[in-house]
């Protein structure tokens, strides 16, 4: 593989942002047939190079070659004209348009003139089967789950004369089965001879599919290595430039003794797709919720903070029944919750970190009482320094940090809000070792401070390392709650994985 002519090289790669180095002298090669991990922290230029490799983004220093020839991305479309298709974690589709249109928009198949639907839909049945995918090419791409949706983006790329596919976190939100699945693709694309960019924080699935790995910090080349001859803890120790860090340690949680009431506690809560569900969280417990895609966590979340209205059961805090109309009630109440869609639901990208991080707060105060400007710089300045948001720029837009920093901006405007209980769905999705240990440390202190913490995440080992119960969902339903101490790994992957025929 060494000897073969790269069929993308990049070299000298200089991006600058104002006065910061994004990228500086960065080079990277890619080989026919091969799978390359582009690895680093949140913020060590991973994303800034790729946008580089798509033409989304002009360098201010470096070249760039195809087959050895060198040429220049002036846009996207050029990249795709030269066979690069990017898939991103932040699925960018139509969901009000149907799975074939999503396929082939920009791109539809015509005849006299005019859109050939039949043909369209049995392309995209096609390329569909081809990802193990048995979804109606004409039904609407809004009505399919994320992970459905995900790899129909990833179809989208497969039809055009891809010679690099570029996989920015595409198994963010998909289930073992699905990423078995997604994996068999990536390597029938290898024996064509497609150069595949896969960008993970699973690190199991980066040595189970990449041939090679490309290891970036600060915006700087660290070194390129054979997956084969790169122990995880050397790569994860050249992506932090130190030791892999250490998990916060805090005191063991112990019910309350004297008897008080549970924060907040479910009783058979539950809707036509969420069975009747028991939950109980403690002053200062961290509730680790785990199950696979579409156990329900997600569902689950939203009822306990009125996002969702349950059609069945009650909700008590402290003990009282409460009706929780709607997010804004459960936040007078002290309930935040913070959803796993950073994109849709989370950040407002084009806000400065100062102004999402005191979103909530103004929106809780109202219109007629705003929070005056020097108030709101302060506030903001003590959590972007309480969180260690980087860089400590209170006016740069949220939606130029990386993941990990992203999510502590969320995490700060749910805590300017001094709630009781915070509920986390998927709070370290998409971010590298160092951020997730980072957010998991916060997490802790938080609950030591008397915070309680419903921690929602597909990582089963950081459900345990976190929470001091563990909720286990399946099928839509609550199987069990156990301390997690009393919870391995493996069993807990029993739990949350059993066949629905094999239940009693």
């Amino acid at each position: 593989m060494d000897e073969a002519v790269p069929l993308v090289e990049l070299s000298g790669v200089k991006v600058l942002y104002g006065a910061e180095r994004a990228l500086d002298d960065v080079a990277f090669r890619l080989l026919p047939g091969e799978v390359h991990s582009l690895m680093g922290e949140n913020g060590a230029g991973k994303s800034t190079l790729i946008r580089v490799l798509t033409g989304a983004l002009q360098p201010h220093a470096g070249a760039l070659s195809i087959d050895g020839n060198p040429v220049r991305f002036r846009s996207e479309r050029d990249a795709l004209r030269a066979g690069v298709s990017p898939v991103y974690q932040e699925i960018d589709l139509l969901p009000n348009l149907s799975v074939a249109e999503n396929i082939f928009v920009g791109r539809e198949p015509r005849r006299w003139g005019r859109i050939d639907w039949r043909t369209m839909r049995e392309r995209a049945a096609e390329v569909l089967a081809d990802l193990g995918l048995t979804v109606d090419p004409t039904s609407e791409l809004g009505s399919h789950s994320v992970a459905v949706q995900q790899l129909v983006a990833i179809a989208r790329a497969l039809t055009a004369e891809v010679r690099v596919l570029v996989l920015d976190e595409p198994t963010s939100s998909l289930d073992t089965d699905e990423v078995g699945e997604l994996f068999r693709v990536i390597r029938e694309l290898k024996q064509r001879g497609v150069a595949i960019v896969f960008i993970s924080h699973f690190l199991d699935q980066v040595y189970e599919i990449s041939d090679r790995i490309t290891v970036l910090r600060d915006g700087r080349l660290v070194g390129e290595y054979l997956t084969t001859e790169l122990l995880r803890v050397d790569l994860v120790a050249k992506m932090l430039g130190k030791g892999i860090p250490l998990p916060h340690e805090r005191q063991p949680y112990e019910d309350e003794a004297d008897g008080s009431l549970p924060v907040l506690e479910a009783r058979g809560v539950g809707t036509a797709s969420l069975k009747p569900t028991d939950v109980s969280l403690g002053a200062g417990e961290v509730l680790g919720v785990a199950g696979l895609l579409g156990s329900g966590r997600t569902a689950l979340a939203r009822l306990l903070t009125g996002v969702d209205r349950p059609d069945r059961g009650v909700l008590l805090i402290d003990g009282d029944p409460r009706g929780l109309a709607s997010p804004r009630a459960a936040l007078a109440m002290g309930l935040a919750y913070s959803s796993e869609n950073r994109r849709a639901e989370g950040i407002i990208s084009e806000l400065s970190v100062a102004d999402n991080i005191t979103l909530a707060l103004q929106a809780q105060r109202g219109a007629l009482r705003r929070l005056p400007p020097a108030r709101a710089r302060e506030l903001a300045a003590s959590w972007v320094e309480a969180l260690d948001i980087r860089p400590a720029q209170l006016d740069k837009p949220a939606g130029e940090l990386s993941g990990g920093n992203q999510q502590k901006v969320m995490l700060a405007r749910l805590l300017a809000l001094a709630p009781r209980v915070l509920v986390l769905d998927e709070p370290t999705r998409g971010i590298d070792v160092g951020a997730k240990a980072e957010i998991q440390r916060i997490v802790g202190e938080l609950a030591e401070d008397g915070l309680s913490v419903v921690f929602i995440s597909a990582e089963l080992e950081e459900v345990l390392r976190v929470g001091d119960r563990v909720a286990i969902l399946r099928d839509m339903h609550l199987v069990d709650t156990l301390p997690s101490a009393a919870v391995t790994i493996d069993s807990l992957l029993a739990l949350v994985a059993r066949p629905t025929e094999t239940e009693s």
